[in-house]
């Protein structure tokens, strides 16, 4: 005769059997889902794994000549916004020569180009935008001000190339000041959550799901102690700096009301200005994208590129609507219109193996170098800040870094050739001379 506890025993066999050995009972398999997982399951589709083509200096041949390799390096990110907007650490993409980032595979098996839009290296926060339309899954923002010593938080990134790794952990510390490859971070949050190699870049969520720090660095002689950019910092670098038009590539040549969207001074000479833009107009929408509003505004302008034509609409006065196509200039052709009154191209003489000059393309109006009677052709030979040391124009990096610091009214002399029979050959014969100098003060 079978007992009760037989029946019992055979009713459980007979649950297991339609389950299966290892599956828990309803009730246990709530008990897992704990707000970790929940947490982790939330922010999967919205974190992604970074892979940067770098070059790397590798060593020194026997003449001392460096020898540079390709290699790569990795890290994390999370989308910030659907448009595939992605924060992450200025480290983990600096010296990138290509970006490309992936979702987890359980969300998306498409490997993305990316590019970098915006940084700021003494933040070590970096802006991407992915070059894909949207929309993308992404993480909601927190406040880190309210945070807690002791309250649970989530880490997630891809540490040692193992792809969406999730570590938990507690707010170990707050305001925690910590130097690394040469800068010193301030204000930091302390977690014991995991984040090794790989981690940089990826989000700290608290237990509600929400962005409350961009895990940053390590302390790599002690066990359990991470640290995390607070996401009330990050907001801050995002609003002033990372979105701000000023950090956007491609330069139109107009000035703008970022709250109102009025256009407040046009450049005579830069793309808007032959585009037909006008002080007054509001931009109402870019590339078809409606703008009313700042933040519709930087994500719509801050990721267009140099050399590509963009559609704007503008509303110029009560009732008008006009499209205007502008093809944006590189931010270093900017600088130099809006400091020197030129832009420049590097051009290869003819006949001169690996012989290259800085060529004046285009010259503006009234401009210093105009008003110092610098023609479109001339050719600059060397720079010097108020004679002080000589800067190789050809280098347009240092010259547009050395410019960019230098205060409104600086005299820079300047060494012109002009190559005036047009033989593209460096004639200085008697009183014939195609060597010619002058200071001009920057703009």
């Amino acid at each position: 005769m079978l007992t009760a506890l037989s029946l019992a025993l055979i009713a459980l066999s007979a649950l297991q059997l339609e389950r299966g050995p290892y599956h828990d009972l309803p009730d246990d398999f709530e008990r897992r889902l704990t707000p970790e997982v929940l947490v982790a399951r939330a922010a999967r589709p919205a974190v992604v794994h970074i892979t940067t083509d770098v070059t790397q200096r590798i060593g020194y041949d026997l003449l001392g000549r460096p020898i540079d390799a390709p290699g790569t390096s990795s890290g994390s990110g999370v989308v910030i916004y659907e448009d595939g907007f992605v924060v992450t650490n200025y480290h983990v993409v600096r010296g990138a020569n290509s970006i490309r980032v992936r979702f987890d595979d359980s969300v998306d098996r498409t490997e993305y180009n990316a590019i970098l839009v915006s940084s700021v290296e003494q933040e070590d926060l970096a802006l991407l935008k992915i070059e894909a339309s949207g929309p993308f899954p992404t993480v909601p923002m927190g406040i880190s001000s309210d945070l807690m010593v002791g309250e649970r938080v989530i880490a997630i990134g891809n540490p040692m190339g193992q792809t969406f790794t999730v570590s938990v952990g507690i707010v170990s510390g707050l305001h925690r000041n910590v130097a690394a490859e040469h800068l010193r971070f301030t204000d930091l949050i302390q977690t014991d959550a995991s984040i090794n190699p790989g981690n940089s870049g990826g989000p700290l969520l608290n237990i509600n799901g929400r962005l409350i720090g961009i895990n940053t660095v390590m302390n790599a002689s002690a066990q359990n102690i991470g640290f995390a950019i607070p996401v009330d910092r990050v907001k801050r670098v995002l609003e002033d700096h990372l979105l701000s038009p000023s950090m956007a590539r491609a330069w139109f040549g107009y000035d703008i009301d970022e709250k109102k969207l009025v256009v407040t001074e046009v450049v005579p000479g830069t793309p808007a200005f032959d585009a037909g833009l006008k002080a007054g107009d509001v931009i109402v929408a870019i590339d078809e994208r409606p703008v009313a509003e700042p933040t519709e505004y930087s994500l719509a302008r801050i990721p267009l590129v140099p050399g590509r034509p963009v559609s704007f609409r503008v509303r110029r006065g009560a009732e008008e609507l006009v499209q205007l196509e502008l093809v944006g200039w590189e931010r270093h052709e900017a600088l130099l219109y809006q400091r020197l009154g030129l832009t420049a191209e590097l051009v290869q003489l003819l006949g001169a193996r690996n012989q290259t000059v800085l060529r004046v393309k285009t010259l503006r109006p009234d401009g210093p170098a105009d008003a110092l009677g610098i023609e479109v052709g001339d050719y600059l030979d060397a720079v010097r800040p108020a004679q002080r040391y000589t800067i190789d124009p050809r280098d347009l990096r240092s010259l547009v870094i050395v410019i960019s610091r230098m205060q409104p009214g600086t005299p820079l002399t300047i060494d012109v050739w002009r190559d005036s029979n047009g033989n593209q050959r460096r004639d200085a014969r008697g009183d014939i001379t195609e060597y010619l100098q002058g200071t001009l003060k920057l703009d």
